[in-house]
C-alpha cells in the first residue's frame, strides 16, 4: 500500500511539475472561482465516498480496510493539496471527524490489530498542518524521483547513442581492414606473377641462348 500511495504522490507530482509553467500566465478571476467551485464538489463527493466506505468496513469489522482507506484518503489529499492546500486540508480534516467520532466503533474493529491501530491513530490525531506537510514532502520525493528517473532514462539514450556509434565505427573499422587486407592479397598475387614473369623470361633467354651456342659450336 504505501507503494501504491507513493506511486499516486509521484503521479500528481508530475501533474504539477508539468503545471508549473502554466501557472505563470494569470486565469481570469471567474475562471479561477469556477476551479476553484469544481475542486470544492469534487473533495465534498470524495469525503462522502471515504466516509461511506470507512462505514462500510467498521460495519464488516474489517481492520485492514480501514487501513486501505485511510491510505486512499491520503492519496486522494495529495491530489488537492497540488491544487489547493486548504481545500486539502478540509479534506483532511472531515474524515479525520469523523474517525473521531467513531473512535470506540474503530477500536472495536481493530482490537489487538497493532499495525493497524497505530496506522490509523497517527492519521486520526495528527494535526491537519502535520498531515499536509507530510504530504508535500511526498509529493517532493516523489518529484525528485520523476526527475531522477527522467535523468536516467537521458543517460542511458544517450550511453545507447555512443554505444551505437561506437559499434558504426568498429564495423568502419573492419571493413577498412578487410578492404586493406584485400588489397595486400591482390599485390601480392601481382608481385608473384611479375616475379614469375621474369624469372620465366629469364629461363627461356638462356635457354635460347644456350641452344644459339651449341649450334655455332660454342
Amino acid at each position: 500500500m504505501k507503494k501504491v500511495l507513493f506511486l499516486a504522490f509521484a503521479a500528481v507530482a508530475i501533474s504539477f511539475a508539468s503545471c508549473g509553467n502554466k501557472a505563470k500566465d494569470a486565469a481570469p478571476v471567474d475562471e479561477v472561482v469556477v476551479d476553484s467551485a469544481a475542486l470544492v464538489e469534487e473533495a465534498n463527493a470524495s469525503v462522502d465516498e471515504m466516509i461511506t466506505k470507512l462505514t462500510e468496513g467498521i460495519e464488516a469489522k474489517d481492520a485492514n480496510k480501514l487501513q486501505e482507506i485511510v491510505e486512499a484518503v491520503k492519496a486522494k489529499a495529495a491530489e488537492f493539496f497540488a491544487k489547493n492546500p486548504e481545500i486539502a486540508k478540509e479534506y483532511l480534516t472531515k474524515v479525520q471527524n469523523f474517525l473521531k467520532e467513531n473512535a470506540e466503533k474503530v477500536k472495536a474493529v481493530v482490537g489487538s490489530n497493532a499495525a493497524v491501530s497505530t496506522a490509523l491513530a497517527a492519521f486520526t490525531d495528527a494535526p491537519v498542518d502535520n498531515v499536509v506537510e507530510g504530504l508535500s514532502e511526498y509529493l517532493n520525493a516523489g518529484k525528485e524521483a520523476v526527475e531522477g528517473a527522467a535523468e536516467g532514462v537521458k543517460d542511458a539514450a544517450e550511453g545507447a547513442v555512443d554505444a551505437a556509434k561506437e559499434k558504426a565505427a568498429d564495423a568502419v573499422n573492419d571493413v577498412q581492414k578487410k578492404g586493406a587486407d584485400v588489397l595486400d592479397a591482390a599485390q601480392k598475387k601481382a608481385n608473384e606473377a611479375v616475379d614469375n614473369a621474369q624469372k620465366k623470361a629469364a629461363d627461356e633467354a638462356s635457354k635460347a641462348v644456350g641452344n644459339a651456342a651449341k649450334k655455332l659450336g660454342l
